[in-house]
């Protein structure tokens, strides 16, 4: 948002003609982000970064959102349709403004409500079938776009599936993953996975990459393989501590915090290819493959694809074919065509890193 939104004259005048605008760090400050994510949680009934909330001059809450785009996209209304529509609300309807933030502030100070009560079989059954009612059949992962990660809920699904036979939370986890390992959510050069995923189909990603996906990530993988024996999960597990290990380790062998999205202004710059600059960097045959594998024409039309520079293409996987995971898995000019891609990439003007080390994250 700090781009896309902060960095924007058009965007920066509406804030700062309508709000007095206040930039916490979360990191300095958890104890004011923790106030505020449970005023998200409450008005929103979900939480996340960036927390973006809005107060009347006497600093109670009456409108809380995570990532707002510039404009509406994704399904999301953008900064230049929401700040007007506040700022004529409170010329218009101040009276009702001040009496929800006012039922927000009451119900912050309320303690939460614990009924005591034993956990049995039947809570464990009630959580599969909600996971099991908002599973994507088509692509894996739960709910609509945009998806993240979700690793605790495909840890809960395999200590399920353990716990009673059903072979059906077991299959929502490797649907999930074999398709998070083949789409643009993973860096499919250098490894590692990317915040979340615009689309439905993991293709276009928000382009960060987090410590704390790829450690929750990892251990998603190796319990799978443990569950199954497939040695495509082990691989992807190495293939992430990979990643972590070369680009995310301080010398001094603690874990840094994040990479950003954008190089040189663009989002996704570092991690985008086009044909040309394949052909250049591999033989026709070498190219050949890897186009005929990593690109697909079709995916334009899609959402989100509109942000991606002309010419320029994601490289990943379709889903899952037996055709296309035999390629991928016998030819070993696999990994020689990864490896120049990525020392071709190591050159490009890398994005912003995180260097901070936190000790809960490290932990």
């Amino acid at each position: 948002m700090e781009r896309e939104s902060f960095e924007d004259e058009e965007v920066a005048g509406l804030l700062n003609d309508t709000f007095v605008n206040i930039k916490v760090d979360r990191e300095e400050r958890p104890d004011i982000d923790a106030v505020y994510m449970k005023v998200c949680q409450l008005m929103t009934q979900s939480g996340g970064w960036p927390l973006t909330i809005i107060m009347t001059p006497d600093k109670k809450p009456f409108f809380a959102a995570t990532y707002i785009p510039r404009e509406t996209k994704y399904g999301r209304a953008g900064m230049l349709e929401i700040i007007p529509i506040m700022n004529k609300l409170w010329q218009t309807k101040r009276a009702d403004v001040l009496s929800a933030s006012a039922e927000i502030a009451q119900a912050l100070r309320q303690p939460a409500e614990s009924k005591a009560r034993n956990l049995g079989e039947e809570t464990l059954h009630r959580a599969y079938r909600s996971l099991s009612a908002s599973f994507d059949r088509t692509f894996g992962g739960f709910g609509q776009a945009p998806k993240f990660p979700s690793p605790h809920n495909f840890f809960f699904l395999l200590r399920y599936w353990k716990r009673t036979g059903d072979i059906q939370a077991l299959r929502i986890v490797e649907h999930t993953l074999q398709n998070m390992r083949r789409g643009g959510i993973y860096d499919q050069i250098g490894f590692g996975f990317h915040r979340y995923s615009t689309d439905a189909r993991w293709i276009v990603p928000h382009f960060e990459k987090m410590l704390y996906d790829q450690a929750l990530m990892a251990m998603a993988y190796i319990e799978l393989y443990q569950a199954t024996g497939n040695k495509e999960y082990e691989n992807t597990a190495r293939e992430i501590f990979t990643y972590v290990l070369r680009d995310m380790t301080d010398e001094q062998g603690g874990f840094y915090c994040a990479e950003d999205a954008d190089s040189e202004g663009v989002e996704g710059k570092f991690y985008l290819w086009t044909e040309k600059e394949i052909r250049n960097v591999l033989t026709r045959e070498e190219a050949d493959l890897f186009l005929s594998l990593y690109r697909h024409t079709d995916d334009m039309a899609m959402p989100g694809m509109a942000e991606i520079p002309a010419g320029h293409f994601i490289p990943h996987l379709k889903p899952s074919t037996e055709k296309e995971r035999e390629a991928t898995e016998t030819l070993s000019e696999m990994e020689t065509i990864r490896k120049k891609l990525f020392a071709v990439r190591e050159k490009r003007v890398h994005p912003h890193k995180d260097d901070k080390i936190l000790t809960d994250w490290n932990g």
